[in-house]
This record gives C-alpha cells, sequence and structure tokens, in this order.
C-alpha cells in the first residue's frame, strides 16, 4: 500500500520527458475522478489503476480518489489525457484479484466521475459513469446535484430542508428521481441543511415515517458544487445511505 502511494505521487510529480503517460497531461486533458459504490465487502476496499498507474489505494466503500490521496494530491478530480481510458480495480488484501476493468472516454475539457457500482451477493461489479458540470457557483450559492445508485431505493423524492423540518408541509427538491438518474444541477443558499429521500409520491402525511434516506446534518459553503450520491448499504440492500462529494 505504502509502495503504491509513493509511486502515484512519485509519478504525479515526474516531467513529462521523464514519465509521459495519462497522469503526466501533454495535450489535451479532461478531468477524472473515481467513486466505490462496489457493494460487496469480501471485495473492499480496492486499489484503482488508471492505464497501468496507481490512482488510488485502500479505497473502502463510499471514498473517491484523488481527493483521499496523502497531500498534496488531494484534488476533487485528476487530469487526464484526453480519449479512451482503462481502469482497473485490484481487492486491496490480495492484488492478484481483479475486481473491475472499467473502460471510459474523456473528452477535452470535460469533468467525469466513474462510479463502480452493483457486486452484491458476488454479482458484477459494473460501471456508470457522469459528465460533471462544474460550472462556478457564486459566494451566494452552492451548486448540488442528485445521482441515484440505490437500486433498493428505486424512485425517491428528495428534500433538502432545515435540520427538522417537518416533511409533510416541505416541497421536495427532487421528484421521482429513479435508479442511475442523475438530476440536473440546482442551487441552494450556503447553510446547514437535512437531506432526506421517501419513496416517489409518498403523501405528505405520510413522508415523515417513510423517510428511507437521511443525513441529518450537512453544511454547504457558498461558492462550492456537491454531488449527493444515494446508496444501498456496504453490502446491497437496507439500510440505504447518502454521502456528498465535493465537486469544487
Amino acid at each position: 500500500r505504502a509502495v503504491l502511494g509513493v509511486l502515484l505521487v512519485a509519478t504525479s510529480a515526474c516531467g513529462t520527458k521523464e514519465a509521459a503517460g495519462p497522469l503526466e497531461p501533454s495535450g489535451p486533458t479532461g478531468r477524472v475522478r473515481f467513486v466505490n459504490v462496489i457493494t460487496d465487502a469480501t471485495r473492499n476496499p480496492v486499489n484503482a489503476i488508471l492505464e497501468s498507474v496507481p490512482f488510488g489505494v485502500n479505497l473502502a466503500y463510499a471514498t473517491s480518489t484523488p481527493s483521499t490521496l496523502p497531500a498534496p494530491s488531494t484534488a476533487n478530480y485528476a487530469a487526464i489525457l484526453t480519449g479512451n481510458r482503462t481502469l482497473v480495480l485490484k481487492r486491496t488484501a490480495d492484488t492478484s484479484v481483479t475486481v473491475a476493468t472499467i473502460s471510459f472516454a474523456v473528452a477535452d475539457g470535460q469533468d467525469l466521475s466513474v462510479y463502480a457500482i452493483g457486486g452484491t451477493g458476488g454479482g458484477a461489479v459494473t460501471s456508470f459513469v457522469t459528465t460533471d458540470v462544474n460550472t462556478a457557483a457564486t459566494s451566494a450559492q452552492t451548486r448540488l446535484r442528485f445521482v441515484q445508485l440505490s437500486p433498493t431505493a428505486a424512485s425517491v423524492d428528495v428534500f433538502i430542508t432545515a435540520p427538522g423540518a417537518d416533511l409533510a408541509t416541505a416541497t421536495p427538491n427532487l421528484t421521482s428521481v429513479a435508479y442511475k438518474d442523475v438530476s440536473a444541477y440546482f442551487t441552494v443558499a450556503p447553510g446547514t441543511y437535512q437531506i432526506r429521500a421517501v419513496p416517489a409520491g409518498t403523501a405528505p402525511a405520510n413522508r415523515a415515517t417513510s423517510v428511507t434516506i437521511n443525513l441529518a446534518s450537512v453544511a454547504f459553503a457558498g461558492a462550492t458544487g456537491r454531488t449527493i450520491v444515494a446508496a444501498d448499504s456496504n453490502v446491497g440492500g437496507a439500510p440505504l445511505r447518502a454521502f456528498v462529494l465535493s465537486d469544487q
């Protein structure tokens, strides 16, 4: 694990004359991050290898890279050369085990999030890729987006409210967000919020007792962007959860 970390830091520091590759861009670039949503504890955590270059080490469920790398390599995304790329996931505890091989393409100036999903009960691990539009937010705004990666949750209505707000009188920020749906971006004022999801179409009087996903207190600063990811438990199924990724 330590060797992989050193290799990544060293590779990031190299000039293109020493080790040209997808992580030492010398031409048009996009930006990529990897997010682990593999619902199989026997295959987690994983190491992520991008075009034979270590990209992340010991990535637990609901974590991402490069943001989890040791300082100073803690950016939300990594700049890589454009084109067709391959990300190989290895089981950290036994790197002879390939958990998944994910192919994707990145264009010039494009930001991508590459999610590894599935795996429940030994099932296949596949991928889900989103294009992230990281337009700058003003100091009076937080840009948000919701990615629904919980197959158990199915379709949900999403509420982003003051902590403890009455859902019976609240207006959903998003409605009928199905599995593998990605919402449009929207903004909220900076502050502390509670994020809750209920089955789509739940009657107002029944919302409080029908919450399937609950983040009780999340602080959002101005001039930032965040992606809220809905997910199953780390082994699939309930209890459902959500986690927040920093986009900008």
